[in-house]
């Protein structure tokens, strides 16, 4: 596993993006899927920073690199990497983030800063018990989770900003 579980911890963040980078290829190839040079930067792209990024954002950084300026370069991108796993659509924001647990089965949550707009991928294995129990007695299956917690991350907290409830 790669140390960015929480995007609020201090930790060498090139080191973090080249292994998620590294993983990503990995699993893009063991799945026979085409990790194209677009599909490759688009996750460069939402591995800079941790914090979701917008469809048209990333497009913007595409098309100044000379990747393209229509929409469905980036969301063709996008959809690639969340249908592989490599990547999340993250409801509350309209924006994707790079997965930080790649190839991994897990349910995710995001804790989103409403300061600053940091997003961290939490492991939450607990929960995803609770709901699969919540879900056994009605014969229901989930296949997939989300979850997503807007709140303040320890920066914005140090910087004052007042938690609101």
């Amino acid at each position: 596993m790669t140390a960015p579980d929480l995007a609020f911890e201090t930790h060498d963040h090139a080191r973090c993006s080249h292994n998620l980078l590294a993983r990503a290829e990995a699993i893009a190839a063991a799945q026979g899927a085409r990790f194209t040079p677009v599909r490759r930067r688009v996750l460069e792209i939402l591995l800079e920073a941790h914090r979701a990024m917008g469809a048209y954002e990333v497009l913007e950084r595409l098309a100044a690199e000379g990747f393209g300026k229509q929409p469905p370069v980036a969301y063709r991108a996008l959809e690639f990497l969340v249908e592989h796993g490599l990547a999340h659509r993250v409801r509350r924001l309209n924006a994707f983030a790079a997965c930080t647990h790649p190839g991994e089965s897990h349910a995710p949550v995001f804790l989103i800063c409403r300061i600053c707009g940091a997003v961290a991928e939490a492991p939450a294995p607990a929960l995803r018990a609770a709901l699969d129990a919540a879900a056994a007695p009605l014969g229901f299956v989930a296949e997939r989770c989300t979850i997503e917690a807007l709140g303040l991350c320890p920066a914005c907290q140090g910087a004052g900003a007042v938690p609101c409830n």
